[in-house]
């Protein structure tokens, strides 16, 4: 018996003449490709609470008409030549792919840990047990918050708790499950960094609170001009995109501000493992964490396909945060058991290590193309190529014209903040190991 189901709507007072209709206009339109096999008889039959002599018969006219074929040992088909489909609609033009892509905020993907996260697949699989594979609690597999409190306390010097860390779907998805709590808590103004990434500010105004912008200068994020909020976002282990670590005085500053108003800050340690010409600089949420959201992901350390990231969160918000999520996990609960094994093993150590030795050697380069250009080079995988005043958008447009892909600094820039330079933000993590020379080239004729 060919068991395969079919979706058919069978209208009208007249069986048969329904039936009919219904398997032509699913021929027509293409829902049932040419060559394609359907149900028996009797399974159709069955399926749709009518008669088999009905089916045989709606069969046989179509087969008579060309639009079915009926071979014996075969079954029914649809024909290899049918009448002609509707005209789909056009679809869009496809988007020209750069020939070098130097956009920021994208590790390496072709060096993605393969051997390593198979192995650690395979062990994630062996040792799992059954109720992995039901509904996870929202705070995530207690497997991975375990590994991730050991390794930011270590790596970063983060005060997590495994009860504090509650596991999303990268960057964006937290900043959206805390926007909401935010609001909730009737919070109605966030203080931003005049300069950072759009779509995550977008996260707070789509759920109603107004982003105030504060000025960045060399020492990051001008703490002592933050206005009358009830939050913070910060980047002060690299001020994405302008390169500057958060001043010790102003991160003191800053923790000040949220014991004495009762305000949050929310910490973007968004490439925080990769630093090069001194020690790293610790999270902000060491220094109080009843006081900072702390988040991190693994897309720059491995990618960003995953959609793995992480909350370190104040016990006054936890269940505030989790509730947003919705009450179960969102993320796959077998990914987050192998990035836990890497974790445990040192596997994710060892490849971040690796990967902060490939990508110096490329700001290396970056820095010796363009002497005297680039700043924001201590840490991260992004750099920022100073322009004379008034060339940003020509030199954008004419990077685009050599399939060249840059992002211009008045991209990342609020729209309530003021112009203060003009720059180009370079990926330069963005391009496989082999493409990386090509780009760099590229990049320097269309800056020269």
């Amino acid at each position: 018996m060919n068991g395969v189901d079919l979706h058919l709507e069978v209208r009208g007072p007249r069986v048969l003449a329904g039936l009919t209709e219904a398997l032509r206009e699913a021929v027509r339109t293409g829902r049932l490709a040419p060559g394609s096999k359907l149900p028996s008889s009797r399974t159709l039959a069955a399926d749709l609470g009518l008669a088999r002599n009905t089916v045989v018969a709606a069969y046989g006219s179509l087969v008579d008409e060309g639009w079915l074929t009926a071979r014996p040992g075969a079954g029914t088909l649809v024909a290899s030549r049918t009448p002609p489909r509707t005209t789909p609609r056009a679809l869009p033009p496809a988007e020209v792919q750069p020939l070098h892509d130097l956009r920021p905020g994208r590790p390496d993907t072709s060096s993605f840990p393969r051997a390593d996260w198979s192995r650690a697949t395979r062990r994630a699989l062996d040792r799992a047990p059954h109720e992995v594979f039901t509904y996870s609690s929202p705070f995530g597999r207690i497997e991975l918050r375990r590994a991730l409190a050991d390794y930011l306390a270590r790596a970063r010097g983060v005060y997590a708790d495994p009860s504090r860390i509650l596991v999303c779907s990268g960057a964006s998805h937290g900043m959206a499950l805390l926007a909401q709590t935010l609001r909730a808590r009737h919070v109605q103004r966030i203080a931003v960094e005049s300069y950072g990434m759009p779509m995550l500010r977008d996260r707070f105004t789509t759920a109603g609170l107004r982003t105030v912008p504060v000025p960045v200068d060399t020492e990051g994020a001008e703490i002592g001009r933050l206005p009358g909020v009830g939050a913070v976002l910060l980047t002060p282990a690299h001020q994405f995109p302008t390169g500057a670590p958060l001043h010790p005085a102003r991160r003191a500053a800053a923790v000040e501000w949220a014991r004495r108003t009762g305000g949050l800050i929310v910490e973007d340690d968004y490439d925080g493992e990769f630093r090069y010409d001194r020690k790293p600089v610790g999270a902000l949420q060491g220094l109080s964490p009843d006081h900072v959201i702390y988040l991190g992901t693994a897309s720059k350390t491995i990618a960003p396909g995953l959609r793995l990231g992480w909350m370190v969160l104040p016990d006054a918000i936890a269940d505030d945060v989790a509730r947003a999520l919705g009450g179960v996990s969102q993320t796959s609960a077998l990914d987050q058991l192998v990035l836990a094994e890497l974790l445990d093993s040192g596997a994710y150590d060892r490849h971040v290590r690796a990967m902060r030795v490939q990508y110096r050697r490329r700001r290396d380069d970056l820095t010796s193309a363009l002497a005297g250009r680039v700043r924001g080079i201590a840490a991260g995988l992004h750099a920022l190529v100073e322009l004379p005043r008034g060339t940003e958008a020509v030199a954008v447009r004419e990077a685009a014209a050599q399939r060249l892909a840059v992002l211009g600094l008045d991209w990342f820039r609020h729209p309530s903040a003021a112009a203060e330079r003009d720059a180009v933000v370079v990926g330069f993590a963005t391009p496989s190991r082999s493409g990386w020379p090509a780009a760099l080239a590229a990049l320097t004729r269309v800056l020269a």
